[in-house]
């Protein structure tokens, strides 16, 4: 099996892309520390050493008419998770002036709910317009589904970059929504980068679906040709449909990411929700291909600190210098 892995990681290295099958007869290998490894030196030879950080605020919580399984947001589910219109403009600076000083390179404001209307995008207009004038920070936005104008109307911000995740494969969506659909998704992400927006999507894996189910949404997203990648790992949330699902492994884990970056072999993969999970574990993740993460508290759970993932990060050899890619 070491002669498989090293059959893929050289020809990826010259510019060939897994298949569907050859990704599943990776995925089966009998020492996955291999492929671990692999991935690892395909993340140097095309990313090299710097590693992205980004960071969100969660600008507007709950009250979410979709359906998604997996959301403490929905307002189909009872989770307990904050209820609020619209964050408070100071404590949204006093969230993004830390992370400016942390070093972070991206900073996102994320709404709950389908999409958001002109009133919503004006006094979200005027926040990110004070972020710009007081840090160095890049702006994105994870806002629910556009329509052109409100895709032009965010560049016309500033916003340099729209997050819209698939979640998951095609294929395998209808169990997890079924009030918006996965094309729903690809046309938001189509509007975005018609008015000028770099592309963030990816999905939350351990929702039951199977290893062929991600290698299916790696292969999407590759074809999508999105920009950054964040994976996130289901955090069980009670109240939710999927509150009782088991934990993946770690060794599950770490076999997703690589196989995202020998089909991604060029694009950042950042870890997102979920990795507190793994405990001290989480940082193997960023020795199994992946090259970013959102760093700091999430949408509705908790991260490390920002001081401790800078900290553990460097002792991989990472290093934060500001700028896109940098390849070896």
């Amino acid at each position: 099996m070491a002669s498989l892995i090293n059959e893929w990681r050289h020809r990826v290295l010259r510019g060939r892309i897994p298949d569907r099958q050859a990704a599943l007869e990776l995925a089966a290998v009998s020492d996955p520390a291999e492929l671990w490894s692999a991935a690892d030196t395909i993340r140097r030879h095309f990313m090299g050493k710097r590693f992205h950080l980004c960071s969100i605020i969660n600008a507007r919580s709950g009250n979410c008419s979709e359906n998604c399984r997996f959301c403490a947001q929905s307002a189909r589910y009872r989770t307990g998770a904050p209820v609020y219109d619209l964050v408070d403009s100071g404590q949204a600076m006093t969230i993004a002036l830390d992370n400016d000083r942390h070093g972070v390179h991206r900073l996102s404001l994320v709404t709950s709910g389908h999409s958001v209307d002109d009133p919503t995008l004006d006094r979200l207009g005027a926040l990110y317009l004070d972020i710009r004038a007081r840090t160095g920070m890049k702006s994105c936005a994870s806002m629910g589904f556009l329509t052109p104008d409100k895709a032009s109307r965010l560049r016309a911000m500033g916003v340099s970059r729209y997050h819209c995740n698939l979640e998951t494969c095609r294929d395998f969506f209808p169990e997890i929504c079924t009030t918006h659909t996965w094309e729903d998704k690809v046309e938001t992400l189509r509007h975005a980068r018609a008015a000028g927006m770099s592309l963030c999507s990816g999905g939350i894996i351990g929702m039951g679906e199977t290893m062929a189910q991600r290698i299916d949404l790696a292969l999407e997203l590759r074809a999508l040709g999105v920009d950054s990648i964040p994976i996130n790992i289901l955090t069980p949330i009670e109240g939710t449909p999927l509150a009782g699902l088991e934990a993946l492994t770690t060794s599950e884990v770490l076999t997703t990411i690589a196989l995202f970056r020998f089909i991604n072999p060029d694009i950042v993969i950042r870890i997102a929700g979920g990795r507190q999970q793994l405990g001290a574990d989480q940082y193997r993740c960023f020795t199994a291909g992946a090259n970013g993460a959102i760093v700091g508290n999430y949408l509705t759970t908790t991260g490390a600190s920002i001081d401790e993932d800078l900290a553990a990060l460097a002792r991989l050899g990472y290093s934060f210098e500001a700028g896109e890619t940098a390849p070896a």
